[in-house]
């Protein structure tokens, strides 16, 4: 069962968060940056049984990875990685909503219905 935040304690979570997200964000755009060398590392390490240059990015990976699980443990969603994009899970007059917060913002001031995503985001005007 996962946790529901009310937007006060969304906002209180996202001292924690926000190191985790900026980390997870730093380890994504180096990844990006390195994505046509590391297909070909992968292509070519595919029958062989490995090689230097990925084991490289293997921390990166095991670091991305645990950050994620953390935040899915905590009924955080990350929705995007590039832009810093994240949902908790809320109830909202009986239902499951998200409240959405994405990197750059001060708080978390949106939320919206589970289907309609970040274009259907609206103040949040209850607590």
């Amino acid at each position: 069962m996962p946790k529901y935040y009310t937007p006060k304690q969304a906002n209180e979570a996202l001292s924690i968060v926000l190191p985790m997200m900026e980390e997870m964000m730093q380890i994504g755009e180096r990844i990006r940056a390195r994505q046509p060398e590391i297909w070909d590392v992968v292509q070519k390490s595919a029958g062989n049984g490995g090689n230097p240059a990925l084991s490289k990015l293997l921390p990166d990976f095991d670091r991305l990875d645990l950050l994620l699980h953390q935040l899915q443990d905590m009924s955080i969603e990350v929705k995007d990685l590039t832009i810093g994009l994240i949902d908790f899970v809320a109830l909202y007059q009986g239902r499951e909503v998200y409240l959405c917060w994405q990197y750059g913002e001060e708080s978390i001031k949106y939320w919206h219905e589970i289907e309609a995503g970040f274009q259907g985001r609206q103040l949040i005007d209850w607590e």
